[in-house]
């Protein structure tokens, strides 16, 4: 059994609002809360200085003007990058936030966060440990604890043994027959599972063992209602807005 009880939104922002902005940036979180999303969720990596940052791929290719691995630039180098254009012409000149103005931003607008530990090929435990330190320094106390995630099983390790009370969700793409014994042992609060593997059994299965379930990622609102009715916590989506309109908040 998970080790407390989350209060999880029926809709979390997916990278922000990635249908209508780019991808974790500013402009996408602010998005989703004109959508009507009061949770969102990110990617951090670290960049070749160990400075925390917003981006979902090992390389700079689809969501900037560069190419290349981001784990062979300085942040300085990753700032001048423009991370909007390639979405739309209105968002040039938009940035890969560090994870510090994230925080800012979400602090400011009352924005509740699901943290993606999302390392470069081979820097999963520095990136967990740099990441979730500088989470407590910078997390105000008074806000409500952000849930941690990730698909990779050391992130989630050194979060349960370094920040044990940040609630913990276990990224699963595939219905893994050990999920379970994965969950239990990382002390897992949700269970975060792929929309494509989804089945009313699975959601019955998790569901039963007490733990939160969030499904990724649900752009088609009558697929959200169905998720909801069998049961499902909560859905990530790129278009906040209109699954709102199905599922309410």
């Amino acid at each position: 059994m998970p080790i407390r009880a989350l209060s999880l939104p029926k809709v979390i922002g997916h990278r922000g609002a990635a249908e209508a902005a780019p991808e974790n940036t500013l402009a996408g979180f602010r998005e989703a809360k004109r959508q009507g999303a009061t949770w969102v969720e990110f990617d951090a990596k670290l960049s070749a200085d160990n400075r925390a940052f917003l981006l979902h791929d090992d390389n700079i290719d689809r969501t900037s003007n560069a190419a290349g691995p981001a784990r062979a630039l300085s942040y300085d180098e990753i700032r001048l990058l423009d991370a909007g254009s390639w979405k739309n012409a209105r968002f040039a000149g938009e940035k890969m936030p560090l994870l510090a103005e994230a925080l800012s931003l979400f602090a400011q607008e009352d924005i509740q966060f699901n943290l993606e530990l999302k390392p470069c090929p081979g820097r999963a435990r520095e990136t967990a440990k740099l990441i979730l330190e500088e989470l407590a320094h910078l997390w105000p106390a008074g806000k409500p604890k952000p849930l941690i995630s990730s698909f990779v099983l050391e992130c989630l390790e050194i979060a349960r043994d370094t920040a044990p009370e940040l609630p913990r969700g276990l990224l699963l793409e595939d219905h893994a027959a050990n999920w379970l014994d994965l969950a239990q042992n990382l002390k897992a609060d949700t269970v975060n599972i792929w929309d494509q593997t989804a089945t009313a059994e699975w959601v019955a299965e998790i569901k039963a063992e007490g733990y939160g379930l969030l499904v990724y990622t649900v752009n088609d609102a009558a697929r959200a209602k169905q998720l909801i009715g069998w049961g499902v916590d909560g859905v990530f989506t790129d278009a906040p807005a209109r699954i709102l309109a199905a599922v309410g908040q």
